[in-house]
């Protein structure tokens, strides 16, 4: 029977009862080695860090050893030998998650904050109970679960937990804290940054320096926030980003992982339209697939976006929100499949984004908005930076026509290669003359055949998908086209588009007429007919400020119509 697609499972024991599983357990293996006093492995959200986190609280929890034993059997681990599975069952666990401790304000998240300790502390009543454990911390406890402690003594709370679990077990706690930063790029987006900074310095900052009670301590986030002295003082901490090579497979699938995935389910003839969509990101020297789009697509057997509802896109509207010449030029570049070279500097903070492109290009690096290609070895930290794939490319798009768009329905441009693709010329400019009333300044349109054929270009590439493939000023006939979209089948109609500036608006409809006539006079169908794609839809459009003219003709098997 075909195992169900583990999505949105996140409880190592659940998926270990009837889902598809992929053995990571090799990770235990590799922390006990390693034996790092406190660990920061920093990924993108959605790809896998609070089941990791999950599985080492059900193999190191001593409050799970009756039930966790035997969902380890027959894994990497248990394979790896005796000396690795004497732990398993053997240390007091706190595990907690700070993704769901989300607020507008200050005060909400303050109050989400005594909620969940509160709700984790209920875990843990059997303390109260223990002979060992000192009455005033049991006090301090139950003001804690009573939710009547101020901010100060929540902020202690993981420490007393902690002071308590040791000696109630006689044991030091192993502590697990997934998505630590989530709160922090909350209270940035939200303008509450400083006050959240300070809460989550004290309530880590106490559990994990100096701390005797502390066996050892991992935790997952997207950013490494050294500046805000969250971990300033901690030299203790392993770092493991996403340009670290340790623990570079463990979160993420491998595509070794993805090709024994598509084997078991029956689906390799799909796997190069797999990597072509959820492949591409680099962790350290691994290949590294999105885990969560590929599971959705395995469960769902169809190619779709899957990850760009999973997290906010605030960080990638901040590249937007000063799109200067230069950032718009590198925008093209990685949209166009290429590379932009950046000096990335992992010890950045949410409020360098505005005034710091390192940081800004760190922070998307980090988030999964783009991935190493290659490393500049003359320089340090100097990196080559590309967008892993064409779900991520998607976003791009998506973010840039809905900051384009604003007072626009988004349809439109969906709208526009519609009516470009198929022919309706009315429909097309009168699309077009919609977009540039609403998004073109006279400033930019003062630039002339460059400045239009480049908005073209943009929203050609951005708008279409792996169907069609857009190229600009490249030789046919008897000269170069501006603009050529070629469809991926050749039974489907391709279009060419030349450009014109008029002088005034009484020369638009000359203009068009001109451009188009230049595409039949210089046979810029050429280049089609070496393709095999005989339908070709061929436009002349002169702009005038914001102002167009459309003009139209088509080139099929049987006859030239105008």
């Amino acid at each position: 029977m075909r195992k169900a697609m583990p999505i949105g499972v996140e409880d190592f024991c659940e998926l270990r009862k009837g889902y598809y599983f992929v053995d990571k357990t090799r990770f235990i293996r590799q922390l006990l080695d390693e034996r790092s006093k406190v660990t920061l492995l920093t990924r993108p959200r959605r790809f896998g860090k609070t089941l990791t986190m999950s599985m080492l609280d059900w193999f190191f929890s001593i409050d799970k050893a009756n039930n966790s034993r035997e969902l380890f059997t027959g894994l990497d681990i248990e394979r790896t030998g005796a000396p690795y599975m004497k732990a398993c069952g053997q240390y007091p666990v706190v595990f907690l998650t700070f993704k769901d401790t989300n607020g507008l304000d200050w005060k909400a998240m303050r109050g989400l904050f005594g909620n969940y300790i509160s709700m984790l502390f209920l875990r843990y009543t059997y303390l109260l109970e223990g002979p060992r454990v000192q009455e005033p911390l049991k006090k301090r406890f139950q003001q804690i679960v009573d939710m009547t402690a101020d901010e100060v003594q929540l902020s202690t709370a993981l420490v007393l937990l902690m002071e308590m679990l040791r000696q109630y077990h006689g044991r030091r706690v192993i502590l697990l804290i997934d998505e630590y930063d989530a709160p922090i790029q909350q209270a940035w987006e939200n303008g509450f940054y400083r006050e959240c900074i300070a809460f989550q310095k004290q309530l880590l900052g106490s559990a994990l320096k100096s701390n005797d009670n502390l066996e050892f301590a991992v935790l997952t986030g997207v950013l490494r926030v050294a500046k805000e002295s969250i971990f300033s003082d901690l030299n203790n901490l392993d770092v493991c980003s996403v340009l670290s090579t340790r623990y570079d497979d463990i979160i993420g699938f491998t595509p070794e992982e993805v090709r024994q995935m598509a084997h078991d389910l029956h689906r390799e003839d799909r796997l190069p339209e797999i990597r072509k969509w959820y492949d591409g990101y680099r962790f350290g020297e691994a290949e590294i697939y999105n885990p969560w789009s590929v599971l959705n697509f395995f469960r769902n057997d169809r190619f779709d976006d899957y990850w760009v509802n999973t997290s906010g896109n605030g960080i990638l509207r901040a590249l937007l929100e000063k799109a200067d010449a230069q950032r718009i030029e590198t925008l093209q570049t990685l949209l166009d499949g290429g590379t932009i070279q950046v000096t990335l500097n992992e010890r950045v903070i949410y409020e360098d984004i505005g005034r710091d492109k390192s940081a800004l290009y760190t922070i998307l690096l980090l988030t999964g908005y783009l991935t190493t290609a290659s490393i500049n070895a003359a320089r340090r930290n100097r990196y080559a930076l590309r967008i892993p794939n064409k779900e991520i490319r998607d976003i791009y798009a998506t973010e840039i026509l809905n900051h384009l768009a604003q007072g626009l329905d988004t349809d439109t441009f969906d709208d526009l290669f519609d009516y470009l693709l198929h022919g309706d010329s009315r429909n097309f400019a009168s699309q077009l003359q919609k977009i540039l009333l609403g998004i073109i300044s006279t400033y930019d349109a003062a630039n002339k055949e460059s400045f239009y054929h480049g908005f073209m270009l943009g929203l050609s590439t951005l708008l279409l998908g792996s169907e069609y493939w857009v190229e600009s000023n490249r030789e046919s006939g008897y000269g170069r086209f501006d603009l050529a979209i070629f469809p991926e089948d050749p039974q489907k109609s391709g279009v060419i588009l030349e450009f014109k500036a008029a002088a005034s608006e009484a020369e638009l409809e000359g203009k068009a007429k001109e451009a188009l006539a230049q595409i039949e006079d210089r046979h810029y169908d050429t280049e089609f007919q070496k393709r095999g794609i005989h339908n070709v839809w061929k436009y002349g459009i002169a702009f005038c400020g914001k102002r167009i003219h459309v003009a139209m003709a088509k080139q099929d098997k049987q006859a030239t119509t105008k």
